[in-house]
């Protein structure tokens, strides 16, 4: 199953994601970015090679209402949480390597980065 687009699948996001054992992967982008607009073939591509994963693709400034808490300065950037902690969150090239690399190793990152970002505003359809 390709990434979910918060535009179109906020639901079926909030539903996945309610499930706590539910790994949030988030791409979040710009519609006006070049690089991320390249980047989601792929990004869609590792989301169906993981569909245990949710992986939702988010505009950031189309729902800045909601997310502007984040502090999102550079495109693509990547967010993963777990039901109970964020993972990772930061720019990464736009080299889907990196991201498979991530969620391969993510046995090993650190247990917290902190609190959940994103969840709270994506389970509040």
């Amino acid at each position: 199953m390709p990434a979910l687009n918060l535009d179109t699948d906020a639901d079926r996001i909030a539903e996945r994601i309610n499930d706590t054992d539910t790994l949030l992967v988030a791409c979040l982008c710009a519609e006006w970015c070049g690089t991320c607009r390249d980047y989601r073939a792929g990004f869609d591509r590792v989301a169906d090679a993981h569909p245990d994963v949710c992986f939702a693709w988010i505009d950031v400034e189309t729902h800045a209402d909601r997310f502007e808490d984040l502090d999102v300065e550079n495109f693509p950037t990547i967010l993963i949480e777990d039901g109970i902690t964020t993972r990772f969150f930061g720019t990464v090239l736009p080299h889907l390597s990196i991201l498979e690399r991530m969620l391969s190793d993510l046995t090993t990152l650190p247990n917290s980065v902190g609190a959940p970002k994103l969840r709270p505003a994506l389970a509040a359809v």
